[in-house]
């Protein structure tokens, strides 16, 4: 039984073939590409394929190069559903048995795979390789062909000088153009190549990647070359591109188009061949013929072509090899000029790159090669890159202060370089950020702030003191007065007391509110009930607006509360906050204060005081500026109450908020203070 190896895209076609033939007989294996049959036809094992392919365009004939190339002695049927003449002509000339026009013929198949066999038993068996005897056992005649196996080797040896110039295009191909002409005697020739990329990946524009420049010449004017190119779009190149196969003058193709004959007769040419990667077309070698007039035959057309394909390979990654090295350069002149030093560390300690920063920060003065070594580096960042070396994860970002430049701070980065592969890295980079102006500046910006503050809380201070100490200084000169007269009068004494009274009363809070500003935690820690501490909070700031129609009702649920802290400094947060609720509406104020179960908004259960007043309700501008120091919507006051109250509510890890308002709804103030130590919830 013999094995028929069938290589089509649809399995359909697998089908047909096996329908057709006795099975009896062959063994049909089907195999969807080359890459796939490449195992059965490197090894010999079907006797014949079966290709189901479209002679209309290059691509069917390169697959039939590529199988010939795996098994050149194994018979080829083609099948094609459209075919041109040309196209069977070249299918024929790559070495087809046979091409049948589709569908599959059982008994014409059949016909044909038995006149193979046929044909094979009738040809002379393969002649056994024989190693070659020395020169002195040989026979004459094994003499005679000696000199052509040298002469063989020689030719090798002078085209493996051309990968002298590997990393230079244009090197390798005039020394590939002037070995060409010493071989084969070629008059003139040339080559023409598009545009390689650019570096970090960008592609030429589309008109500039479809020309074709003169990269070198041999016999050829370099003035006529400078002005002359070629194009994909039409002409030689266009020709090539399209068929991707060797282009004579004398073809039909060429015959056929006036620019083509133009731009062979400018360039004195008589034949181009596209240089390929074995993808797509590179450029194009265009030759003239020998110095004797003579042309070129198809079989040395044929080993140019397929040496040029070995070229363009090379052509190929020597423009990769190109991006590479500008990426590389451009990467590296990133890195010298950054503002931030980069330092890299190999897993052996060395110093792989250091930028002009880096050693600018850690250099020492007495290196002289100017190069830095692992040693220059502090002990302490030393030791964290050698750290993460050796774990592999990557460290926080830091703050350096070096010991030898007071004042000087760094921000440093140490992160690995490791490949997917291996399970440690095999560097790790260090990046350290001059902090030391931003800090100052940061600094200098913080003095700024609180000198304003200060100079804008004394310009308050002062006036609202300055209000205080006039009744004060009146009532003096008036009493001395009185009493030299020895008419003071009871009513007089009682209005006397009674201003004394108020301005004591705004003195005290304001170095109650100066007090509070400057304390950063509480002062105890005492568990209190927290339904008297609201009573007193309200009586507290009914003295500094009293009013007869003053109600406030208070709902603590069912169970009392007791909390833990600075009960001071919280009836006085909770008092500013009533007296807001006050102020809102002073001709008939209402109170409402609520408790409930409720969050911190750092992720801590809490308890919620809601404090409601019945007013017009807080505007946009003053629910956002409430509790910013010094704003008020009033003529007296400093509008520092919300701004002491939030500052002893946070030192107790609580949070004070302006709820936004609704358009016609009263003003709401939440307070929540966490339930964890100190704080408890207790019932």
């Amino acid at each position: 039984m013999k094995t028929l190896l069938v290589l089509a895209a649809h399995p359909d076609f697998a089908e047909a073939v096996r329908a057709g033939i006795n099975p009896e007989q062959y063994r049909v294996i089907d195999r969807t590409n080359l890459d796939e049959a490449e195992p059965m036809l490197a090894h010999g094992l079907a006797q014949a394929c079966i290709v189901d392919i479209e002679l209309t365009s290059v691509q069917g004939i390169w697959l039939l190069e590529k199988l010939r190339r795996m098994a050149p002695r194994c018979p080829v049927i083609i099948y094609t559903g459209a075919k041109a003449s040309e196209w069977e002509e070249e299918a024929y000339l790559q070495g087809a048995t046979h091409v049948l026009p589709k569908p599959v013929r059982g008994r014409m198949l059949t016909a044909l795979l038995d006149r193979l066999w046929v044909t094979s038993a009738a040809a002379p068996p393969i002649q056994p390789i024989t190693p070659r005897l020395p020169e002195e056992s040989m026979k004459p005649a094994e003499r005679v062909a000696a000199p052509a196996a040298i002469q063989t080797l020689g030719v090798l040896r002078d085209f493996s000088g051309i990968l002298t110039h590997s990393l230079d295009a244009e090197g390798i191909l005039k020394q590939f153009l002037l070995l060409l002409r010493e071989i084969l005697s070629i008059n003139r020739a040339v080559v023409f190549l598009r545009q390689p990329f650019a570096s970090f990946g960008s592609a030429p524009a589309v008109a500039e990647s479809r020309r074709l420049r003169a990269a070198c010449a041999v016999g050829l004017s370099p003035g006529l070359l400078q002005h002359f190119e070629l194009s994909f779009e039409a002409g030689i190149g266009g020709h090539l591109f399209r068929l991707g196969r060797i282009l004579r003058r004398s073809g039909e193709e060429a015959r056929n188009d006036v620019e083509t004959q133009k731009e062979f007769e400018l360039l004195g040419a008589q034949v181009a061949v596209p240089i390929l990667d074995r993808e797509t077309v590179l450029g194009v070698a265009v030759f003239d013929g020998r110095i004797t007039g003579e042309p070129l035959i198809n079989s040395e057309l044929e080993l140019i072509f397929h040496l040029l394909e070995q070229l363009g390979l090379a052509i190929k990654n020597i423009w990769l090899h190109d991006q590479l090295a500008g990426n590389h350069e451009m990467m590296a002149d990133i890195l010298r000029e950054l503002s931030s030093a980069c330092v890299v560390v190999s897993r052996d300690l060395n110093i792989l790159h250091a930028n002009k920063t880096a050693r600018k920060y850690f250099g020492r003065a007495e290196n002289r090669s100017g190069e830095m070594e692992f040693s220059d580096l502090p002990q302490v960042l030393g030791a964290k890159v050698y750290q993460v070396l050796k774990s592999g994860s990557a460290l926080s970002s830091f703050k350096y202060e070096p010991e030898d430049s007071p004042g000087a701070v760094y921000r440093i980065n140490i992160v690995p370089f490791q490949r997917q592969q291996t399970g440690l890295p095999g560097s790790a980079l260090l990046m350290a950020e001059d902090l030391t102006q931003s800090e100052q500046l940061q600094r200098l910006e913080i003095e700024a702030a609180n000198l304003r503050l200060v100079k804008t809380m004394a310009d308050r201070l002062t006036h609202e003191i300055g209000n205080a100490m006039v009744r004060l200084s009146t009532y003096q000169q008036l009493l001395a007065e009185k009493l030299a007269k020895q008419t003071v009068d009871q009513e007089f004494l009682k209005i006397m007391e009674r201003d004394w009274a108020d301005d004591n009363k705004r003195v005290s809070r304001l170095v109650s509110q100066m007090r509070y500003l400057n304390v950063d935690a509480p002062a105890s820690d005492e568990a209190f009930p927290l339904a008297p501490l609201i009573e007193d909070a309200y009586l507290e700031a009914c003295k500094y607006q009293p009013t007869k129609a003053a109600k406030v009702t208070f709902d603590a649920g069912s169970k009392p509360v007791v909390v833990t802290g600075d009960r001071a400094a919280l009836k006085h947060a909770l008092a500013e906050v009533m007296l807001n609720a006050l102020q809102a509406n002073p001709t008939d104020p209402k109170i409402g204060v609520r408790l409930h179960a409720g969050s911190t908004g750092n992720g801590l259960q809490g308890l919620e005081i809601e404090v409601q007043d019945n007013g017009a309700g807080f505007t946009p501008e003053a629910a956002q500026k409430a509790c910013a120091p010094f704003f008020t919507t009033r003529n007296v006051g400093l509008g520092l109450g919300l701004t002491v109250s939030r500052k002893i509510i946070e030192t107790h890890r609580g949070r004070l908020e302006i709820v936004a308002p609704k358009s016609g709804q009263a003003g709401l103030v939440r307070i929540s203070l966490p339930l964890d130590a100190p704080l408890a919830l207790k019932t």
